[in-house]
């Protein structure tokens, strides 16, 4: 297994866990058409620490945009998102 196999897969514990893909994913969705911090973290079934990192990291990416307190997917983020889709993510 390379690397990229080992990152889409989620690394060790697969089975448990969900990829950083996947979580990007949901984040993704959730912010489609603008969302609350806190509805990100309901509807991506994650904590306020783990969407922190993550909404930083989409932001440096260009795949999520911030406009007062709402986030929402870029066309960037679309994008991803259906690369993701297509993959079976």
């Amino acid at each position: 297994m390379n690397l990229f196999q080992f990152y889409l897969s989620g690394g060790c514990d697969s089975i448990s866990r969900r990829s950083r893909t996947a979580i990007s994913v949901d984040i993704l969705r959730a912010a489609l058409e603008g969302a609350k911090k806190t509805h990100i973290v309901y509807r991506a079934n994650l904590n306020f620490d783990v969407v922190n990192r993550y909404l930083y990291l989409l932001k440096e990416k260009g795949l999520i945009e911030q406009n007062g307190n709402l986030y929402i997917t870029t066309e960037k983020g679309r994008e991803f998102q259906n690369i993701a889709r297509e993959l079976g993510m």
